[in-house]
């Protein structure tokens, strides 16, 4: 044991750190964590829709809008990294508007664009990253671009405007070309990229390659919300088979679907949110640690609704030694719960649909399975699994804290 956390911390962290360290990779990890705060907001507008179905009017302008967000922020950052300070407004609003110019593809007859909003949340995250990577590129390549010689007698921010003519011209153009002229579907085409994955989301491989994509891109600070438009038609289709076979009282352990929204979020899996988080909050609840220990506090409340942005943003996001053990939940908690169920039927697949998943594990479990006893053991086994894998990682990442603060407290 102590040589595999030495090996995480001397030898697997500082690598992985040095692409953490891309300026890509910063920027986009930047991009997403400034958007955070509308996460939360719209993390609690969802719990307080449960009480006032009217709060989903607030929900909607929060994070049902982060991808327009995204997609002024990656090259406005970009340009700040890069230090072209000059140009991040105006390449901020030049990726905003390729980004809505890829989403509203379509023209009325009158000439007029009309708009196509879903993609403005989280399920057109990647397109608003391409938007922004784009606009980012294109602004930094015409930086020192200029129309004026230095000892030019306009004013700088004149210059400034005429300067930025060119990139606006050529992002605005292209993304015309592109998308109003060859009619390509570029928010279509990268669904498609994914709709491999979604035809097998109901075998084993596949529940087990989609979890893990899921923790993957959450450790990085992209939602798993943005998997949404490929797997809720799989999920959904899922669910109503299973609802047909329990009402023609055909429903067996092996011809019902486990990639259900009940399964996976409110019976057996996510125990804390995606990437099962809730027994990470608890050790840090008790960590030596005094920062972890403060974190996992704030965060045991929200964690015990399986609500963790807070504890995946304030710890594992970017972070080498918690994103690793993040990874190998997903694989791992889609492959036991398929072993519990379909090869050794102890636990009960869910016959009814509750997807309220900010509910408290165990009670979710209890109501999933109609008061199934076996199950509610199952998920407390599956929620010691799930401790055993954080622990080694999060020793380590605490032994590191450990260090730092006492560091700090010797200055």
């Amino acid at each position: 044991m102590n040589k595999f956390m030495n090996w995480l911390e001397n030898s697997f962290a500082p690598k992985l750190q040095k692409i953490t360290n891309a300026t890509w990779v910063v920027v986009i990890k930047d991009s997403i964590l400034q958007i955070l705060p509308f996460i939360l907001a719209g993390s609690l507008f969802c719990v307080l829709a449960i009480v006032n179905g009217s709060f989903w009017t607030p929900f909607g302008w929060t994070m049902s809008k982060i991808s327009l967000m995204v997609a002024f922020l990656i090259p406005f950052n970009y340009c700040e990294r890069k230090r072209y300070r000059k140009q991040r407004l105006l390449a901020g609003l030049t990726g905003l508007i390729l980004f809505m110019i890829i989403v509203e593809p379509e023209v009325v007859a009158s000439g007029a664009a009309t708009q196509s909003v879903g993609l403005y949340g989280a399920a057109g995250l990647f397109v608003a990253m391409i938007a922004g990577i784009i606009s980012g590129l294109v602004f930094g390549a015409f930086a020192k671009f200029s129309f004026f010689k230095e000892d030019s007698v306009i004013p700088d921010f004149v210059r400034q405007w005429f300067d930025a003519l060119l990139p606006i011209m050529l992002v605005v153009a292209a993304g015309w070309l592109v998308v109003g002229v060859l009619g390509v579907d570029v928010a279509g085409t990268i669904q498609k990229i994914f709709a491999p994955l979604a035809l097998i989301a109901n075998t084993l491989p596949g529940m087990m390659i989609v979890t893990f994509f899921q923790c993957f891109i959450y450790s990085m600070g992209i939602s798993g919300w943005v998997l949404t438009p490929v797997t809720d038609p799989v999920k959904r289709q899922a669910t109503e088979m299973n609802l047909a076979l329990v009402a023609a009282g055909t429903a067996t352990a092996q011809n019902l679907s486990l990639f259900t929204e009940t399964t996976m979020y409110t019976c057996y899996m996510w125990i804390g949110g995606i990437g099962a988080t809730l027994s990470l909050v608890l050790l840090m609840c008790f960590s030596k640690s005094q920062e972890l220990k403060a974190l996992g506090r704030a965060c045991l409340g929200p964690g015990i609704l399986n609500i963790n942005e807070p504890v995946v943003f304030g710890a594992i996001a970017w972070n080498p030694l918690l994103m690793i053990p993040m990874w190998i939940q997903g694989p791992v908690a889609a492959l036991t719960t398929w072993a519990f169920t379909k090869w050794i039927p102890l636990a009960k697949i869910p016959r009814i649909d509750f997807e309220l998943w900010y509910c408290p594990y165990p009670i979710s479990t209890w109501i999933s399975t109609q008061g199934h006893l076996p199950s509610i053991l199952f998920v407390l086994a599956q929620f010691a699994l799930q401790a055993a894998i954080w622990y080694p990682f999060f020793k380590a990442y605490e032994k590191k804290k450990v260090a730092e603060e006492a560091e700090a407290a010797a200055k």
